[in-house]
């Protein structure tokens, strides 16, 4: 921390100390929603509700204004709290510590430490909300990263700054896919968010899937699906923020977030709590405003990269549902995780054919996009005349690429799949792409 920034949080400090502090009252409690009176607060601020000689505060929210009225979502249960409970203002909004002895850590949802780990004392307290680049400051995606994944280094390749998300229904393996890019990545730093994620796999994916050697480069930011609706969507802004800062001291960060559908789902549940008016499937207007100002926050910058990998479960297979469609249109390019592909055994279950990365052409050389393009157009004719192939109706020599398909069709299954253990580095796989397309 600089002597600038440690001065202006005393000098912070002080004036929060001078500031008289003024008590209000809970009026009501509905549903998510806590009614407070008789205390000053704007949207985003944080309060405290509850007698502090009684039982620890519970912090909320300002969610939603009326009058001298303040809707207020809680971070935490509401167990004891009733009508006339008292409420204390923090003067601000949620605010975090970021530093470089994150690397490694396990935080929870509003950023305090849950590994067990030692307190984060003397780093800097920053806001969770913060503006995107501007778009004309920002750096072009000109660079490659690998992410240890044959199928995605090679087909669907990844640049420094770019934005993708994963797209699939549930038990198609996303998680799995994750943890394989975690390991795998040649990223400096990895920041995941695991946004309403089911608690047995927490410590499952810490321990086995990133291991001691990926959590020691890694900050993993945890809301789990029984936490509040207010704490699983601000996650998503923490492990952002934590991004942001070590994007701002040069570093080239890898941002995974499983996932942005359940995100958007906390969103919904807030925006319902605070009176807004249902709309495309229930989701009201707010979830997808918020959706552009999450991801915009993600990309190049001046100094540094924050390349974000954000994962999308589609609801019964539809990959045109609301949030699907919306995140679709904001991100860089998405990767299409195929349920017959999973079924099969068929892992990672990467539909290639239906994924697409829109910087393609700035990451790759004109050799390599011509082997790719190869690839594609073989396993494109192979899904083609398939049917035909199974009932006996297709004659050889009537499509060259189908043809050459069918010859190199298990030397194409065996690159196209890849264990969970297994991590080749880009050049490798470049290679392998090369062998295979000469072959035959």
């Amino acid at each position: 921390m600089t002597l600038t920034s440690a001065l202006q949080q005393r000098l912070a400090a002080a004036r929060q100390a001078a500031h008289p502090r003024v008590t209000g009252r809970v009026s009501s409690i509905v549903g998510l929603s806590v009614t407070v009176t008789g205390v000053e607060g704007r949207v985003g601020d944080l309060v405290e509700i509850g007698d502090p000689e009684r039982m620890p505060p519970v912090p909320a929210e300002v969610v939603s204004i009326e009058g001298d009225r303040l809707a207020c979502l809680p971070l935490g249960p509401l167990t004891g709290i009733g009508a006339g409970s008292p409420v204390r203002s923090t003067g601000g909004p949620l605010r975090i510590a970021v530093g470089e002895q994150l690397r490694g850590r396990v935080l929870d949802g509003l950023g305090r430490p849950m590994d067990g780990g030692p307190a984060l004392f003397g780093l800097e307290q920053v806001s969770v909300e913060n503006d995107a680049p501007d778009a004309l400051a920002r750096g072009r995606v000109q660079e490659p990263l690998s992410l240890g994944v044959r199928a995605l280094d090679t087909l669907v390749p990844c640049g420094r700054g770019q934005r993708v998300g994963i797209f699939a229904g549930s038990g198609v393996g996303k998680s799995s896919l994750m943890s394989m890019i975690t390991r795998g990545t040649d990223a400096e730093i990895s920041v995941i968010g695991l946004v309403g994620e089911r608690g047995r796999e927490v410590r499952e994916f810490i321990e086995n899937d990133l291991g001691p050697e990926g959590l020691a480069r890694s900050v993993v930011v945890i809301a789990t699906s029984d936490q509040p609706p207010l704490v699983r969507l601000r996650a998503g802004f923490v492990a952002t923020r934590i991004a942001e800062f070590f994007r701002d001291g040069g570093a080239d960060v890898l941002l995974l977030m499983d996932s942005l559908t359940r995100t958007a789902m906390a969103q919904r549940e807030v925006g319902l709590s605070a009176g807004e008016p249902p709309a495309t499937r229930g989701y009201p207007p707010s979830v997808f405003a918020l959706l552009p100002r999450l991801l915009e926050r993600a990309g190049p910058a001046p100094v540094g990269s924050i390349t974000g990998l954000y994962t999308v479960l589609v609801e019964g297979d539809d990959h045109n549902e609301p949030i699907a469609d919306a995140a679709r249109s904001i991100l860089d390019g998405h990767i299409t995780l195929d349920r017959r592909l999973a079924t099969s055994g068929h892992f990672p279950s990467i539909d290639v054919l239906e994924s697409v990365s829109r910087v393609a052409n700035a990451v790759t050389t004109r050799e390599q996009r011509a082997n790719a393009t190869a690839l594609r157009r073989m396993l494109a004719a192979h899904r083609d005349v398939r049917e035909l192939v199974e009932i006996g109706a297709y004659v050889p020599g009537t499509n060259p690429d189908a043809d050459r398909a069918r010859q190199l069709w298990p030397q194409i299954n065996d690159f196209l799949r890849q264990d969970m253990d297994d991590t080749t580095p880009a050049p490798r796989a470049w290679e392998m792409l090369d062998a295979l397309v000469a072959g035959g």
